[in-house]
Formats: C-alpha cells, structure tokens, sequence
C-alpha cells in the first residue's frame, strides 16, 4: 500500500468516528447545544409534575394536583432579576392576552414558580404578579416552601438553577406547557409568544373536539 492510499485510509477512517461521535453525541443530530439536548431528553422522557405543595400571592397553600384535569403554562422565575425574567414573563402575558376568555380558568391556569422562597413571599409575588397584570387565579404566581421538593420539580423539568453569588441566579428560561393528566406536553420558546400561544389553543380545542 502507497503512503498517499494509506494517508487517505486513515483520514475516511478518522472522518468516520468523528461522525458516529457527534451522531452519538447529538441524540442523532437532533440537539447541538446543551440546551437542545436538555429539550430533545425532556421531550423523549415526558416527566411528570411532582406533587409539590405550592403558597400563592394570596396566601393560599394547596398541591399541584388541584389543577388535575386542566392544563398549565408555567414560567420558573425569581422576582429580583432584572434581565431574563421580566422578558418572560411580559411574553407570558403575550400569551395569556392570546388565550380565548372563555378557556382561561377552566381549561388552562398560567402559574409563574418562583425558585427563590425565602425572598419572594406573597406580598412579593402579589407587587411582582401586578406588573403583568396577572388576576391571581387564572394566572397565579406561587412558590414551593419545601427545599427537598422545589430540587425535585427543577430537577424533574431541567430547570437549571445556579447562584451567582451575588444574590441572583444564572438559569434557562421557557415556557413549559403541561397537560390535564400533569405530564408534560412540550417546551415552548418564551421569545415566540404567538407561535407558543397557537399551540396551547391547538391543542386545548383539539382536546375538547376528541
């Protein structure tokens, strides 16, 4: 065997693993960034919503699984960002405003979560909740008391939760669109509040046609 041959059998052979690597490493080039193959896992799992206990801006204390047999849009916020989490939740109440009047309450509740308790207490939620003019009932904005269970919901949903050591937090943001039974449904862009917004109607009306 010449060089030349021998040079370009090791080249297609390097080029070959490099391809089942990054097929491999791509769920099979379905997700390029760490962030796509969080949504690509997520969506292939459909977890559950644990039954966490939820306190909202009302003071009022009750489980998850009262929302049992509707849908939910949920946001993951804390309310001393100043960058990503008023951007979400302005493009939430894009989509709230785009929800039929008549479905809101009875077929689908909004719910922003907060991740940091110990600060955002129910008068906190209730000043935060009035800047996108959330009514507290079809749109309830609530924190998880319970340590032990709020990692075990951002765990659950691949909710990335890091201090910046400053008092904030680094972390992802999306919509999370969760169905009757709280098995969740799909992850939604939150910079596309339309396109998210079409796609809770389509499926709340194709849900009550069936």
């Amino acid at each position: 065997m010449n060089k030349r041959l021998h040079n370009l059998l090791l080249i297609c052979f390097s080029l070959v693993i490099s391809f089942i690597l990054f097929f491999i490493g791509t769920n099979g080039f379905q997700a390029f960034t760490a962030e796509s193959a969080r949504v690509y896992r997520l969506m292939e799992e459909k977890p559950l919503f644990p039954n966490v206990t939820l306190e909202d801006s009302k003071e009022r204390t009750y489980p998850f699984t009262m929302f049992q047999g509707k849908y939910v849009l949920l946001t993951f916020i804390y309310t001393a960002c100043t960058d990503v989490c008023p951007k979400l939740e302005m493009n939430l109440a894009k989509v709230y405003e785009r929800i039929p009047a008549e479905l809101l309450g009875k077929e689908i509740i909004f719910l922003s979560i907060s991740f940091d308790p110990k600060r955002d207490d129910p008068a906190t939620l209730e000043k935060y909740q009035a800047l996108f003019n959330s009514d507290g009932d079809t749109w309830r904005m609530a924190r998880i008391m319970d340590e032990v269970e709020l990692t075990a919901l951002l765990d659950e949903f691949g909710v990335i939760v890091i201090p910046d050591g400053s008092g904030g937090f680094t972390h992802n943001s999306a919509f999370y669109f969760v169905g009757t039974d709280g098995e969740l449904l799909d992850i939604l862009d939150f910079q596309q509040p339309e396109e998210a917004a079409h796609k809770v109607v389509e499926v709340i009306q194709n849900n009550m046609e069936g």
